[in-house]
């Protein structure tokens, strides 16, 4: 029977239990993936704390993951045993040594691109697609504010932007996560733990503010974000890493330049199921042309998911961390 790491109730990363789990009846439409890499996010600590509810416990979590497809359901024929996939999931289960998986979300991954690279950019590169095809359109020219710009989505949206001709402005804690944020392509790079953001976003950008501010850190960063944005300015709020944003008196928006304000999530972006999968082909192609770089901070045994949880909330990591199973 193989493992799999269940939550048994909300809480700390002692809640993360490393046992045996039945895998549940192969269903039509279904592929039987044997796991090797699973992407950790910090939507996974939102599940895991409670502040996004689970439907039950114990529960799976992880939303990504790359493996090998093992055995197919009935009415599946796009797939076949030994294939390479990746895969992204709208309800948490990846942490596991096995998985069943809808067909429809399952992707080929490309012969240059290797499981834990996959496994890293799948949820991480959607996220960074709709952020900068969709929730604003980056072209050449614009300026944007990166929050956490060392950070998994982070770096994958830095170097995304400057690709698409953006002034790229990332925000970090330390000079280590500075120079890598530059390394993948932020022009300018503030430590926000010796410089007030918005001061110095005015002072680059002539007194402007920026085109477009993505903050996935949440309260601690919110105003600030909005005093670095130029007049018809757009705030994309997409994360909460850092907690919850306080209520907001919109007329706040008004007053500083009449803003826009949105707080996307990746799914309403991805309805059907033939949008999601050209948008994830179009991510891994990208990385397999040497298009888009998946900065892999560090990789740990499955099994020790608790302590990956640890090392992501106390901000010692840089780019994706990866899970690996088998």
């Amino acid at each position: 029977m193989p493992y799999a790491v269940l939550l048994q109730s909300p809480g700390g990363p002692e809640r993360l239990v490393w046992q045996q789990a039945p895998i549940s009846h192969l269903k039509p439409g279904e592929a039987r993936v044997r796991q090797t890499a699973i992407g950790v996010n910090f939507i996974d600590i939102y599940h895991r704390t409670g502040l996004y509810p689970l439907p039950f416990y114990p529960h799976g979590l992880g939303m990504e993951a790359a493996g090998v497809v093992e055995e197919t359901g009935e009415g599946v024929s796009e797939f076949t045993p030994g294939d390479r996939v990746a895969y992204t999931l709208r309800m948490p289960g990846a942490y596991a040594e096995e998985c069943m998986v809808e067909a429809r979300r399952l992707v080929r991954i490309p012969g240059e691109v290797s499981d834990a690279q996959a496994a890293a950019v799948m949820m991480k590169g959607l996220t960074a697609r709709y952020l900068l095809r969709q929730s604003f359109p980056v072209k050449r020219g614009d300026h944007v504010l990166i929050h956490a710009a060392s950070g998994g989505v982070g770096l994958l949206l830095t170097q995304w932007a400057a690709q698409l001709g953006a002034t790229v402005i990332g925000t970090v804690s330390t000079e280590k996560k500075e120079a890598l944020a530059r390394q993948h392509g932020a022009a300018h790079v503030i430590l926000y733990t010796q410089e007030k953001v918005s001061a110095r976003v005015r002072e680059i950008t002539g007194g402007q503010g920026v085109d477009v501010v993505y903050d996935s850190v949440g309260q601690p960063t919110f105003m600030d974000s909005l005093d670095a944005l130029k007049p018809l300015g757009l705030m994309v709020s997409f994360g909460q890493s850092g907690g919850k944003v306080a209520p907001l008196d919109i007329g706040v928006l008004a007053q500083k330049g009449s803003l826009f304000l949105t707080r996307p999530m990746l799914w309403d972006y991805m309805q059907d199921a033939e949008t999601y999968r050209q948008a994830a082909e179009e991510v891994l192609g990208m990385v397999a042309e040497d298009k888009l770089a998946v900065h892999i901070d560090r990789t740990l045994p499955l099994s020790q998911a608790a302590d990956a949880h640890r090392l992501l909330e106390s901000r010692q990591t840089t780019g994706a961390v990866v899970l690996v199973a088998g």
